[in-house]
């Protein structure tokens, strides 16, 4: 078995695959001031839930945006299996990356690109909505060709009722109208329906730039409900990175 780990900026998401076959994703809050034992013990505990021994892991991958944690979890990942491979510069990934400095490429849009050239037609168009809101491109010769990054839903909300007294704390999710009549409403239209405008209109200039993509695909943990309000067609893969990690594993092992 391989287990697979991203480094957000808000969770940790980890998989164990069989194989090529999932067998379960987990998530741990990102927290930069545990030491890699504590870290091994939460994994420890989760496998033990899931009825995974530990001796059944062989190897892990890793993909970090978070420097300051990246050799904890190495530490903690080291301590529970053999093989530790960290998706960085050098790392094998089949991925040839078009952008000014390829070494600035984050972890977590190479793992989603190579994903997406494992498991969908290119080219495609990747989104990505977690703690930032992320687009790009993946071309048919297997080129990561560019992208964009926007503040994230939940970084905009939050700023938002932090700076301003009257606004509320709310529930994400998509109101019965985009003409809404009350606070909480107003604020989900913006949220929500504002961010399906913004992918679809960023689509569309991508289209103008690239040409028709063959797949556009979603993924993190807002994409399910928001893409539903988007006019393109769009498919939902919520474990796309592990997927990539997985494939990237699979090449440096």
């Amino acid at each position: 078995m391989v287990l697979t780990v991203d480094i957000g900026n808000t969770n940790i998401s980890f998989g164990v695959f069989d194989g090529d076959k999932i067998v379960f994703v987990s998530r741990l809050a990102t927290e930069r001031q545990r030491t890699p034992d504590q870290y091994a013990v939460d994994f420890m505990s989760i496998f033990s839930l899931h009825g995974i021994d530990t001796s059944e892991i062989e190897g892990a991958v890793i993909s970090s945006v978070v420097p300051e944690l990246t050799n904890t979890l190495v530490r903690a990942l080291d301590s529970l299996c053999d093989k530790v491979i960290l998706l960085a510069p050098g790392t094998k990934t089949g991925l040839n990356i078009l952008i000014e400095n390829p070494a600035y490429l984050g972890a977590d849009l190479a793992a989603g690109a190579v994903g997406a050239i494992a498991h969908y037609p290119l080219p495609a168009f990747v989104i990505d909505l977690g703690t930032a809101t992320k687009i790009y491109a993946v071309d048919e010769h297997n080129s990561f060709v560019g992208g964009l990054i926007a503040p994230g839903v939940e970084i905009s909300l939050n700023a938002l009722t932090s700076t301003s007294s009257q606004l509320p704390t709310i529930a994400l999710e998509a109101p019965s109208r985009a003409c809404s009549k009350n606070t909480v409403e107003c604020m989900q239209s913006g949220s929500v329906f504002g961010t399906a405008c913004l992918i679809d209109g960023m689509l569309d200039r991508f289209i103008d730039e690239l040409g028709e993509p063959k797949t556009i695909v979603a993924t993190g943990g807002l994409s399910s409900f928001i893409i539903s309000e988007c006019k393109h067609e769009i498919v939902y893969d919520a474990d796309l990175i592990m997927k990539g990690l997985k494939a990237v594993y699979d090449k440096n092992k």
